[in-house]
């Protein structure tokens, strides 16, 4: 037999001093025996309620919450889920082994990005750094395509250039910090600059910047007065602030420009950091503007005294000076006879007699009188002789003061030095025949 229970029915009542309803304890039944689930009010807090209110979360999504506790290893975030969210340090910033006490502080409102809602640990895991990521690409996406400028913080030195807090890493080619290159990154640590994102790839996580090009885009007037103003010819005093291979850069005040290594020195120069140095103070003088390509040519040899126009000034054809021969050459003899000075000596000139070979007469690093007899300044070629000299002739002025001369401008010896020879030879000691046993 069935059994109906017994069912209370039960009442809403409002008190006269308040405005709280006051809901049942449970559900009701009817005279029919059918169940009424308790309705649900205002500020009616049951269990089933709390339950509802924790939010699902998957992974990838983007969530809010407060920041509770905070370890040297990770930080404890609500986000109203039914266990707190852990941010390991890690995952906190995209700077490199920071402390978490300088990212948050306790009760911070913070976005983060759910890595995974149960690790092996059964822990929520969340990423604030992914999540500055996540905002950060779309607004570096629409600079980039806009070509707005992007400014941040410089947080690292890596291998070849800079790391730039612009929401996310940013890399800073060292080529591309300054309108010229830069040894020393270190100093730029902490120092907040502009760039122009010159390279974007989400998928790599790639970002390029360029602060260069932003200088040169604010500099541009700047730099078309330099170059309007600079005057082919004119001379420019300047820093030298790079050397490589093929020259020396040298900053101008505005602009840098180039000095050829065949500009460095009248001399042959094996590698331009044996003439100049970075920081060194230099006088240049502009060969040429490229206005197109904002270029500019310098030289420094044509702000120093042209050796060969000094030496041409000192000596003529006919002269005798004193030389060291510095190469052989199947067709004669190179001799320096000045400071980057060196003529030649050819094999038809190196002797009296028929020579077939340059080294029968001469050996390099000898020293010996030759006698010009021929100066092309313009070709800068000086033509020697070893058997002129041998006749004598006049010596160049250098040498006078060191001989004497007669008065067909021969150069002789003094008596004085005829006895000093004589008692040099005399003051020799004898050295004794060698006998039959010696021998």
């Amino acid at each position: 037999m069935f059994i109906r229970p017994s069912v209370r029915k039960q009442t809403f009542t409002l008190s006269d001093t308040t405005t709280t309803p006051v809901a049942p304890e449970m559900g009701t039944f009817d005279d029919e025996g059918n169940y009424t689930p308790r309705p649900v009010i205002e500020n009616d807090i049951s269990f089933a309620e709390t339950v509802s209110d924790i939010p699902d979360v998957e992974d990838g999504q983007l969530v809010h919450g407060t920041v509770v506790k905070i370890d040297k290893d990770e930080v404890l975030v609500d986000i109203g889920y039914k266990s707190e969210g852990v941010i390991p340090s890690r995952e906190l910033s995209i700077r490199n082994d920071v402390d978490p006490n300088e990212v948050v502080s306790l009760d911070e409102r913070v976005e983060a990005l759910v890595l995974t809602k149960e690790d092996k640990e059964g822990r929520l895991l969340l990423s604030k750094k992914r999540a500055q990521y996540e905002r950060a690409w779309g607004d570096i996406e629409a600079k980039k395509e806009a070509e707005e400028i992007v400014e941040g913080p410089v947080i690292e030195v890596v291998k070849g250039g800079l790391i730039v807090d612009i929401g996310l890493r940013g890399f800073l080619p060292a080529s591309l910090v300054e309108l010229r290159r830069v040894r020393d990154l270190q100093p730029y640590i902490g120092t907040v600059v502009q760039a122009k994102i010159i390279e974007l790839d989400k998928n790599r996580n790639n970002v390029v910047l360029s602060r260069r090009a932003y200088l040169e885009e604010n500099q541009k007037e700047t730099r078309d007065n330099f170059l309007t103003n600079l005057k082919i010819g004119e001379v420019r005093e300047g820093t030298v602030s790079s050397v490589v291979s093929f020259g020396a850069f040298v900053d101008l005040g505005g602009m840098d420009g180039l000095i050829h290594v065949s500009e460095l020195s009248w001399k042959h120069v094996d590698h331009p950091n044996s003439v100049v140095a970075v920081g060194d103070p230099v006088k240049v003088q502009v060969l040429d503007v490229d206005f197109s390509r904002e270029r500019i040519s310098l030289s420094l040899k044509a702000t120093q005294q042209d050796p060969w126009a000094e030496f041409a000034e000192g000596h003529a054809v006919g002269q005798l000076v004193y030389g060291r021969v510095t190469k052989l050459v199947q067709f004669g003899a190179f001799v320096q006879v000045g400071d980057g000075i060196e003529g030649l000596v050819h094999i038809s000139e190196m002797s009296a007699h028929h020579v077939e070979n340059p080294a029968d007469i001469v050996t390099p690093g000898e020293e010996l009188w030759v006698k010009i007899i021929d100066l092309d300044l313009q070709r800068r070629r000086i033509s020697l002789s070893i058997k002129q000299a041998a006749e004598g002739g006049e010596l160049a002025a250098e040498y006078r003061e060191h001989f004497d001369v007669d008065s067909e401008g021969n150069w002789t010896h003094s008596d004085e030095e005829v006895e000093a020879a004589w008692a040099e030879y005399e003051n020799t000691p004898e050295v004794a025949p060698a006998t039959d046993d010696q021998a």
